[in-house]
């Protein structure tokens, strides 16, 4: 199993939305709206921060607010982060069940080193066999390297794998990848399922355990 970070496992929203809007303060750019920057995050921080600037042609402005997100960030990454409701206890019934142990793996957008760092912070390291983040590799989701990559360590077939996510980043990486996908309705993103529609849907982390019974 292939999870999504942000708005999959946790809710980072507020720690986001405070980072964008410093960013924007120490630019001199007005504050954006919690939703406005919520619907940003997928694609990792450099479009993050490129959307809420709005697209600036000046690359050296747009490098220098980059650095201060990713710096302060780095600092309030958990101020108010958490882990959703239901996940660790979905994540320990998934993990053995039906007599089968799985393996699990993230694939997120986010920078790696503060994924990871959010990850055993929040206490979900021990669940993960692989965490990889938006600059593990050449491309992002939705191209299949990342997940590729998963399945290649982890010697499992694609239709063995399932991939969660709350956007239709994380499905088409899925489909790319030829997984099996799975979205989920609390997330930030869920109205983007509309644009790739995953082979199952959940609305609460423990109706995914629930289809492994």
């Amino acid at each position: 199993m292939i999870f999504d970070l942000d708005g999959t496992l946790i809710d980072s929203r507020l720690d986001l939305v405070h980072s964008v809007n410093a960013m924007l303060r120490h630019v001199h750019r007005p504050e954006l709206p919690d939703d406005v920057i919520a619907s940003y995050v997928g694609d990792g921080a450099p479009m993050l921060v490129r959307r809420a600037l709005g697209d600036p042609e000046d690359e050296d402005f747009f490098r220098r607010a980059l650095d201060f997100f990713l710096a302060y960030y780095r600092e309030h990454k958990l101020d108010f982060t958490h882990v959703y409701e239901g996940v660790v206890p979905a994540l320990q019934a998934m993990q053995n069940s039906n007599g089968c142990r799985r393996t699990m793996a993230v694939l997120t957008n986010k920078p790696v080193n503060a994924s990871r760092a959010i990850v055993d912070a929040v206490g979900l390291g021990e669940f993960f066999v692989h965490v990889y983040g938006g600059n593990s590799f050449v491309t992002k989701k939705p191209d299949p390297l990342g997940a590729n990559t998963i399945l290649e360590q982890t010697k499992t077939r694609p239709e063995e794998t399932l991939i969660v996510g709350d956007s239709s980043n994380d499905i088409l990486t899925g489909r790319n990848a030829g997984l099996w996908t799975c979205g989920v309705t609390y997330g930030f993103a869920p109205h983007t399922l509309t644009i790739a529609p995953p082979d199952v849907i959940v609305d609460r982390p423990l109706e995914l355990a629930e289809l492994f019974k």
